[in-house]
């Protein structure tokens, strides 16, 4: 088993690195197919997030799994090296479970990350390139965060990025209840972000999407109406905060388009913040006057608050996180050992059928049953002795005393046997 993590993350790169590296949703199944069938891998796991791109592998070759990324991306390695970490074994199981927890992400203890893991677990179980070993791994991740959410305060006084982007916008807007609320997306980030906004009771509350059913079904549970992406050029000036986050590989706002809006809202300013990674938002947009842009890095600052009442709960959570990590070692190790296991049990059996046919042979002669179970035990008794017995004889120095305190452990033998 050759278990190995790596990627970047908010710690290790700037959005713009993260960015280039990000799996569309979409496409997931396929990039996990092809990451297998290319040898690179022989199970895999991809988690894409606005905060981060890892990749958990079965690889015995780690560096052909990180070639293939860069690879995919076509980005050269050298490139995004700088911004990578690699983990291997332990190290690699601590960070999965650290990461299910909310230990690793921008906004401590966040509970949204866990949702995100499981979902790219089951992509990876459609793409069938969830094998047994990180089945076991994300079984095991599971459980240990369930436990640090539940024996710890790591998720008290929580500011997510939702809140985040209402607190922002109470610094431009006087009232939020004034504004009009433009949400582009119809995903798990938008929802949230959504269902805080519409706390505020804005004056209107449009919900755009490529699909305008789920614009639709989002747009009901807020009290809003929807439209599709076809209509923001019409729509866009009509509304004061915008929250974007789709999985478009490209911009949906560009520059000129936000020119034109702020024309016709003769300069009124705009907030707009910007969930998606890669960006739905060119970043020229921000040189624009009169427009407030936010990234999904920019506030970074805004949901520090509550973080010194978690910190408490960290020390608490990375014991459950170690003990678990000890767990899963143990069972790993136990299953390297399995084939070893098996090649000594198929040795013993081949033993026992050659002495059982020597037996058997000799009673069709005649020979008395007494005689041929003498025969017999003895034999199989010299056979399973002859290999220790004979290393026993031939190894020296250190060597023999480990080798012989390997064989009374074996066998329960007190020293002066």
């Amino acid at each position: 088993m050759h278990l190995f993590a790596f990627g970047i993350n908010h710690q290790t790169a700037p959005l713009a690195v993260r960015e280039q590296v990000a799996f569309n949703a979409d496409g997931m199944e396929n990039a996990l197919r092809d990451l297998v069938e290319n040898g690179a891998a022989k199970e895999a796991t991809i988690l894409s997030t606005c905060n981060r791109t890892e990749l958990y592998c079965n690889a015995a070759q780690p560096d052909l799994a990180i070639d293939w990324m860069a690879q995919y991306h076509q980005l050269p390695r050298t490139e995004i090296e700088p911004y990578l970490y690699m983990l291997s074994r332990e190290q690699a199981v601590k960070h999965s479970f650290r990461v299910a927890s909310g230990l690793d992400s921008m906004v401590l203890g966040e509970p949204q990350i866990l949702g995100q893991m499981k979902q790219a677990v089951r992509q990876a179980e459609q793409a069938g390139t969830l094998g047994f070993l990180l089945h076991k791994l994300f079984q095991h991740t599971f459980s240990v965060a369930k436990d640090v959410r539940t024996q710890t305060e790591i998720g008290a006084n929580l500011v997510s990025m939702a809140a985040a982007a209402v607190k922002l916008s109470e610094r431009i807007f006087p009232s939020i209840a004034e504004q009009n609320v433009l949400f582009i997306g119809a995903g798990e980030m938008i929802e949230l972000n959504a269902v805080h906004f519409a706390a505020r009771n804005p004056k209107r509350i449009t919900v755009a999407n490529r699909t305008l059913e789920r614009a639709q079904t989002l747009a009901r549970r807020i009290n809003g109406h929807a439209i599709t992406l076809t209509d923001l050029p019409e729509q866009l000036a009509q509304h004061d905060i915008i929250v974007t986050c789709t999985a478009s590989q490209l911009p949906i706002l560009g520059k000129g388009i936000i020119e034109r809006a702020l024309k016709a809202r003769k300069h009124r300013p705009m907030f707009i913040v910007d969930l998606a990674v890669p960006r739905d938002v060119e970043k020229e947009v921000a040189e624009l006057d009169d427009v407030f842009l936010y990234t999904v890095d920019d506030i970074a600052d805004v949901v520090k608050d509550g973080l010194d009442a978690r910190q408490s709960a960290v020390k608490e959570a990375e014991v459950i996180i170690d003990s678990g990590v000890s767990d899963f070692v143990h069972w790993m190790e136990s299953r390297e050992v399995v084939p070893t296991i098996r090649a000594l049990r198929d040795h013993a059996e081949r033993s026992r059928r050659h002495e059982m046919e020597k037996a058997l042979r000799l009673l069709a002669k005649g020979e008395s049953p007494e005689k041929v179970l003498e025969m017999m035990s003895s034999g199989l008794t010299n056979k399973f002795l002859h290999a220790p017995t004979h290393t026993l004889n031939h190894v020296h120095g250190e060597e023999r005393d480990l080798f012989l305190d390997v064989v009374h452990r074996l066998h329960h033998l007190q020293p002066e046997e």
